[in-house]
């Protein structure tokens, strides 16, 4: 997920009430977990396992619960759990929002879409140019559909990301990472019925153009699915 504007490395570890090294004139850009991490983005790690490969990943800032020397050009964050800062950040960027209608205000619909009864769109989604969406269809916030796209009855798209950390010393072993990801269709694409597909937990998930996909398909967060 990328923020709506630069955030000063002052400002992150001030609000999230940890110990800053390394690099501390520096903003970061945006959020990720390890697997798509870019440069600018923050992510977080809270095992010994994954310590070498954060640090030494594209991701300029790193969340961490461990001292430890400091990459040049990077920045850690020094907290007691990585998770629940790394959690704070992105509700702060991306936060729920509930609807009230069927069709968000924010929607935007291409020139002869057709949206038959009983679908929900939600907040920010956009859909392009002659694209059919059939009944029962559920496109949840921040999705984006291209043109010429049929989605058949049942199918949902952008729900939330299988992904959970896990911690034994606590109560509740597995807790919920938030999603900030999103979900893009590109043109061409026709899904069936009662399919799934979840956004991404902190990029895309997206099926590239030309692609068909039958009925009771899962999609997971994340996946590419490429061109035809």
């Amino acid at each position: 997920m990328k923020f709506p504007s630069p955030v000063s490395a002052q400002w992150i570890a001030d609000f999230i009430n940890a110990k800053i090294a390394g690099k501390i004139n520096s903003v970061a850009t945006g959020i990720n977990e390890i697997h798509k991490v870019n440069e600018g983005d923050i992510v977080f790690v809270d095992h010994p396992k994954y310590y070498d490969t954060c640090l030494n990943s594209a991701a300029t800032f790193i969340i961490i619960n461990k001292k430890t020397g400091v990459p040049q050009g990077k920045t850690l964050f020094i907290v007691e759990d990585p998770f629940e800062a790394y959690q704070k950040i992105v509700q702060h960027f991306s936060p729920f929002a509930s609807s009230d209608k069927m069709i968000s205000d924010t929607v935007k619909i291409g020139k002869n879409t057709i949206v038959m009864p009983n679908v929900f769109l939600g907040n920010n989604v956009t859909v392009g140019d002659n694209c059919i969406i059939h009944p029962n269809v559920t496109v949840y916030d921040n999705s984006i559909i291209g043109n010429n796209v049929e989605i058949h009855s049942g199918t949902v798209i952008g729900s939330d990301a299988f992904y959970l950390n896990t911690k034994k010393n606590r109560v509740v072993w597995y807790k919920k990472m938030q999603s900030c990801g999103k979900v893009v269709i590109d043109d061409n694409v026709e899904i069936g019925a009662n399919c799934t597909i979840d956004r991404g937990a902190s990029d895309e998930t997206r099926i590239e153009n030309g692609t068909k996909r039958d009925n009771l398909v899962h999609l997971g967060h994340e996946v590419i699915i490429g061109h035809n």
